[in-house]
């Protein structure tokens, strides 16, 4: 770098230039020019180091007068703030003392409070304690004069005591004196009289023992009637269901009206042929889409049902069919009747039965009485007397078996002539049942004598079953002719003037005249009708007799 003049030396001596191709000149000229480029620096580091000291001067000079302006204001606001911190300090501290002033004027005056409580509690267990020592006090007083009048009871028993020895003493010295006395008098020793003493009291004691078991025995028939009417109550509760059926007919439907020709036959020989291999009545009337079967044997009913309801259904209607299918439908019948028998004998948890008796149990099922069903007759009678036999301590097997089997006769034909206890009687011997059942059987409507206790209970399960609601159904002609009867009955006698068959026939009501009629005379009058009733008519159960006198006077006022 060419130097064109000697002020440049500094600047480049600081960046570090030197150039040496400037035109050539002696050395005493570049010797020169170092020499002034060396004082020059001299002089500049000299100027330097005093501007630096005077630009120390001056900066502290000038940082000395705001120091003390700064520390001066810092001392003002902390002045201020110092006092903001008093004045805030003070009101905390009043808020903080008025805070703690209410707490402790609360918590003092909760504690007053339970002091206060306390002090109450107290006084009354003071009350308290005062009132129980006044109590001890008039107790102790009380046991005090109790103690006293022990005392003198004591000494009083004690005094009676030995004036009591004393007059026993006398008393035993006055017996044998008198005993003595009695003996002279009356030519007795004392053992002969001591003899007949005991016997006059024997006898007065028998007298006594009779009279007491005579009342016991009264006691005893009241509460053997009350306990013999609960339970026949349970057992016809628990027994109770209506089983009556229609004993006379039975209607078969068809298709159409047509069919009753083919029923008839040419000139009647097919109805005929079914009549005679049935013993079943035809009836083919005007009944739309019907033909009626009528007869008093069920068993012959069901058969000539089946029958035609199978014949009509397959559609060939001739005489030798009619003979085939009745044939068929009694042999299915017949098993059916030994099923029913065995489920009816299962439905009892009975067993052992001789396989005729069996049968003849089934054969119940088409056998009535009264328009109600055998069969089911007979096993509610053998629950009946089973229920009872419980109540009571005796076989309840047995006596289910005898409930069931005591109408067993009305199941033999017809052609055997006898009641149907005795010939029940002769089958059950016949098949070798037990002894109690044979004599329950043949003794329920008494023709023979009863033997058991479980022969009474089948006599009396066999009313109840009969007798009662629902069990029985008999035709309406009869039904009304037994009511009117009765009620006629009951008017027959002098001094009656209206009498009214209610509930079904067990009751009759009797209003009798007033004038002719007194309540002795009222009293007697219900007992006589009720024995013509007995005497004269035929009924299921017992019929009440009610007589009413009745006076009534009449007045008007005008």
């Amino acid at each position: 770098m060419e130097v064109k003049s000697v002020g440049q030396f500094p600047a480049l001596l600081r960046k570090g230039f030197f150039s040496y191709k400037a035109t050539p000149a002696p050395a005493g000229y570049y010797i020169l020019i170092y020499g002034g480029i060396m004082q020059l620096e001299l002089y500049m580091v000299l100027i330097g180091a005093i501007v630096f000291v005077a630009a120390f001067l001056l900066g502290w000079f000038i940082n000395s007068k705001i120091g003390k302006n700064n520390i001066a204001l810092a001392k003002e606001k902390a002045q201020k703030i110092v006092e903001e911190a008093e004045k805030e300090a003070k009101h905390i501290k009043r808020e903080k003392l008025l805070e703690v002033k209410d707490e402790w004027l609360k918590k003092k005056q909760e504690f007053d409070n339970e002091v206060n409580s306390k002090r109450q509690k107290l006084q009354n267990y003071e009350k308290q304690l005062e009132s129980r020592e006044d109590n001890l006090e008039k107790k102790y007083d009380v046991v005090n004069q109790r103690e006293k009048a022990l005392k003198d009871l004591e000494k009083q028993l004690q005094l009676q005591k030995e004036e009591i020895e004393k007059k026993q003493e006398e008393l035993s010295r006055l017996l044998v004196e008198q005993n003595s006395r009695l003996e002279k008098i009356a030519g007795l020793t004392s053992e002969e009289a001591k003899k007949m003493l005991m016997e006059n009291m024997l006898n007065k004691a028998k007298a006594d023992a009779a009279q007491m078991i005579k009342e016991i025995r009264d006691h005893a028939k009241v509460e053997a009637k009350k306990e013999a009417q609960k339970i026949v109550i349970q057992a016809i509760q628990r027994t109770a269901v209506d089983h009556s059926v229609e004993s006379t007919v039975s209607v078969v439907q068809i298709q159409n009206d047509e069919m009753k020709g083919r029923i008839i036959g040419r000139e009647g020989r097919n109805i005929r042929a079914f009549e005679a291999a049935t013993g079943v009545d035809v009836i083919v009337d005007d009944t739309p889409e019907a033909v009626i079967l009528s007869a008093f044997d069920q068993f012959r009913r069901e058969v000539a049902r089946i029958a035609l309801e199978r014949l009509i259904a397959d559609g060939r209607i001739h005489p030798a069919r009619i003979e085939e299918v009745v044939a068929k439908v009694e042999q299915e019948l017949d098993e059916e009747i030994q099923k029913e028998g065995e489920n009816t004998l299962i439905q009892l948890g009975l067993h052992g039965l001789h396989p005729e008796l069996v049968k003849h149990v089934g054969k119940m099922k088409y056998r009535s009485s009264y328009g109600q069903n055998l069969l089911q007759h007979s096993v509610e009678v053998a629950y009946l007397t089973g229920i009872m036999a419980a109540e009571l301590g005796f076989d309840v097997n047995l006596a289910k078996r005898a409930g069931l089997l005591h109408d067993i006769g009305k199941t033999i034909d017809r052609d055997v002539e006898g009641p149907h206890a005795l010939l029940g009687y002769e089958l059950t011997k016949k098949y070798r049942e037990h002894p109690i059942v044979v004599n329950a059987v043949g003794s329920h409507h008494e023709d023979i004598e009863m033997e058991h206790p479980i022969a009474a209970l089948v006599q009396a399960a066999d009313a109840i079953s009969g007798a009662r609601p629902g069990a029985r159904r008999e035709p309406l002609e009869s039904y009304v002719k037994r009511l009117e009867n009765l009620e006629a009955l009951a008017k027959s006698f002098e001094g009656v003037a209206k009498t009214y068959a209610i509930q079904a026939g067990r009751e009759v009501r009797v209003v009798v005249e007033p004038d002719h009629v007194d309540d002795t005379l009222a009293d007697r009058l219900s007992y006589e009708i009720a024995q013509k009733i007995q005497d004269e008519m035929e009924y299921p159960g017992q019929i009440k007799v009610t007589v009413i006198r009745e006076v009534r006077k009449i007045a008007y006022a005008k």
